[in-house]
């Protein structure tokens, strides 16, 4: 049911599966089974969101301390520029004083001065040219220490930038070696159960996320929409019946509302998938699992955990499909788009 992801070589299909297809019948799911790589899958997907958690306050604090390190960049040119003036009127005092005999000994100006009150402006005036310089020197000084300082607090604020990013970057790329291996596992299991024409029964992962409080919610939290309702495509005999979400093997599938499971099963089109049946009538189908954690009869409450992502089935790539339908059966669908819209789920 879609069209634009990475696939992986599939085990052939067992003579089961193939007359299970073609008559139309689900295969049923066997009794639940233990431990498999969907509980790994689910350990590691709630670890991710907790590393994406501190990724992200990681990636806050590394704008913030840009910000500072841009804001010390400024302060430094600032501070050249204020060192410059600063040599600039000290060469300009230097020059003047020269001009007007200000190097000449006190005595030598006693003997040249033309009265006692010229003697006594020019002192002042001397008196004040050495105060100016003087002021001019100790301002150039704590300018030069001010500068040393934004100096080095800038070096040290690039270098903790640059320790952090290298220190996220590596976490990242281990949650996403530790996930992508653990997804492959997960699907190899799902493949092998279809192909064998037994599904595994529901593996009961302990779902550690925020309760859902909503009547009704989408069925995967994040995602990208694929192949929408009623589109063409080659894979189909007809038209799409429902509404893909781009998503990857394992991650945590949704009951969109309240209800029961009508069905858990696996082989022809949709692979694995989890019927349920919602008051006033309706039904919601998650095809293309790789796992289901959920059995035939089930109460489910919004936002519970029904299965996990996969491409069991008819599907070229990992993505969950799904349907709303007035049915359990195939053929009934409604424009999920529309439908969940309705429930105050815009996807």
């Amino acid at each position: 049911m879609f069209l634009s992801h990475r696939s992986r070589p599939r085990p052939l299909v067992s003579v089961s599966v193939l007359l299970c297809a073609l008559l139309g019948s689900p295969l049923p799911a066997t009794a639940s089974e233990g431990p498999s790589a969907s509980a790994d899958v689910a350990r590691l997907y709630e670890e991710a969101s907790a590393a994406t958690a501190r990724y992200e306050e990681g990636r806050r604090a590394a704008g913030i301390q840009k910000a500072k390190v841009r804001k010390l960049d400024r302060l430094l040119a600032e501070e050249r520029d204020h060192v410059a003036v600063l040599h600039g009127d000290l060469g300009r005092m230097a020059s003047a004083q020269y001009r007007t005999g200000g190097g000449l000994p006190y005595t030598a100006q006693l003997l040249l001065a033309d009265s006692p009150d010229a003697l006594m402006r020019g002192k002042q005036v001397l008196g004040q040219a050495d105060l100016a310089v003087n002021s001019a020197v100790a301002k150039t000084q704590r300018a030069a220490a001010r500068l040393a300082v934004a100096k080095r607090r800038a070096d040290r604020a690039k270098r903790s930038l640059d320790r952090r990013n290298v220190r996220l970057a590596e976490l990242k790329r281990g949650i996403e070696r530790k996930l992508e291996s653990a997804r492959w596992t997960l699907q190899g299991e799902a493949d092998r159960s279809v192909a064998a024409g037994k599904c595994r029964g529901a593996v009961r992962l302990d779902q550690q996320r925020t309760p859902v409080t909503r009547a009704w919610v989408a069925p995967v939290e994040s995602y990208e929409l694929s192949a929408g309702f009623d589109s063409a495509g080659e894979r189909w005999a007809h038209r799409h019946t429902g509404q893909d979400f781009a998503v990857g093997i394992g991650t945590p599938v949704r009951s969109v509302g309240a209800g029961r499971v009508q069905s858990v099963s696996c082989g022809g089109g949709f692979g694995i998938e989890v019927v349920v049946r919602h008051e006033g009538g309706y039904f919601t189908q998650y095809a293309h699992l790789a796992a289901v954690t959920v059995d035939q009869g089930d109460r489910v409450r919004p936002g519970q955990w029904i299965g996990q992502a996969g491409t069991t089935g008819n599907s070229t790539g990992p993505h969950l499909h799904f349907e709303a339908r007035l049915t359990p059966y195939l053929g009934s669908g409604v424009d999920p788009s529309k439908w969940l819209a309705e429930r105050g789920v815009r996807l």
